[in-house]
């Protein structure tokens, strides 16, 4: 499944680049080498909710302000999103302000080489602003009931839901007119 998510990864990030593919038969020649006019347009915008959580099923994990740490599930969960995106030329990692988002957000800043943006989880529209006005493709770590937001924001009219127990979704809005949304589960 891992290499399926990656490989579907890849292909968005390579739509996403104008010129960068030809016809499917492999009868084209070489795709034409100048940008389009909606280059800029062309963005891809890979969405996660943060991994699990150190407190899972635990009393402390309904306390408001809580603030746990990934759980090892988590970590090993946050390394595998890093290895499927590690061909998705990030150019920018957003994450919340909580432990578990930036730590799910970590390891894929780090193969990308650029740093984890902390945006507060009260300001989705600051952090809408943000990636949009990223350059290249965009990692946005959040929460169930934050992420849901910012994907309509990115003009996706298709409703998401995200439950309570999951964290396996990888959502990848291609920035296209109309945006384009694929959601994937990752492990």
């Amino acid at each position: 499944m891992r290499h399926f998510a990656a490989a579907v990864v890849l292909f968005a990030v390579s739509v996403a680049q104008p010129g960068s593919l030809g016809r499917a038969d492999g009868l084209e020649k070489a795709a034409p080498s100048q940008p389009r006019a909606d280059a800029a347009a062309q963005r891809v915008v890979f969405l996660v909710r943060h991994a699990e959580r150190a407190d899972a099923g635990m009393a402390s994990a309904k306390t408001p302000g809580a603030d746990p740490s990934l759980s090892k599930e988590g970590i090993a969960r946050a390394r595998s999103l890093a290895a499927i995106l590690k061909n998705g030329k990030l150019s920018a990692v957003f994450a919340t302000e909580y432990r578990r988002t930036k730590q799910t957000a970590e390891p894929a800043a780090k193969a990308a080489g650029v740093p984890v943006t902390v945006v507060s989880s009260e300001d989705s529209a600051g952090l809408l602003a943000k990636v949009k006005a990223a350059a290249g493709n965009v990692l946005v770590v959040g929460h169930s009931n934050t992420l849901p937001e910012l994907i309509k924001g990115l003009g996706v009219a298709e409703p998401v839901v995200i439950a309570e127990n999951e964290y396996d979704a990888l959502f990848i809005v291609t920035l296209t007119a109309p945006p384009a949304l694929v959601r994937l589960r990752y492990y």
